[in-house]
């Protein structure tokens, strides 16, 4: 969907890491080990989403590191745009909100790291029907076309969950306090 209005596959992947986590941040040589492209096409497109105000930058040693800019006009359409992207909408439509009790929902794994995948990945704590959640579950994966891999703790459980296994820390992408 948004390679149709975007052209420049750079520029999607930049919007995937930094609007997706908005507490990404990144440099133009961990771009480009990351992206797999070479350095100068990832900087113009750094430049010109820094030019219109998207990311800010900040000076760390000899390093130039860039983040999303939370307080531009934008910002909440374009994370927006981004989750209906990666189709993390669908997932909280029609699995979150028909499940009942879930307290909160993080997304680990590659997308909270703000790299595009084919597999979602989710932490649900709740107590609720796991087998109600995996036949959701198959349904959103072929509306959104990718593939959900989750775990489920249950309330009492969350005390036990490692996240300094995750990196960086899960994002919550739903509570049952920000419905």
């Amino acid at each position: 969907m948004i390679d149709a209005l975007i052209s420049s596959k750079t520029r999607i992947r930049l919007l995937l890491k930094f609007f997706l986590n908005s507490h990404a941040t990144a440099y133009l040589r961990s771009l480009e080990s990351e992206f797999g492209e070479s350095s100068n096409g990832i900087r113009v497109e750094l430049n010109r989403l820094e030019g219109a105000g998207l990311l800010i930058s900040e000076s760390e040693g000899n390093k130039k590191i860039f983040r999303a800019n939370t307080s531009h006009p934008l910002f909440n359409e374009i994370h927006n745009i981004v989750m209906k992207h990666v189709g993390l909408d669908q997932v909280i439509e029609n699995v979150i909100q028909r499940l009942g009790r879930v307290q909160r929902v993080y997304l680990v794994g590659d997308f909270s790291k703000g790299m595009d995948s084919q597999v979602i990945d989710l932490v649900f704590v709740g107590d609720f029907d796991k087998t109600y959640l995996t036949s959701l579950v198959e349904k959103a994966e072929k509306i959104i076309g990718r593939k959900i891999r989750y775990l489920i703790y249950e309330s009492e459980e969350t005390a036990m969950i490692d996240w300094k296994k995750h990196n960086p820390e899960p994002l919550l992408i739903w509570s049952e306090n920000k419905v």
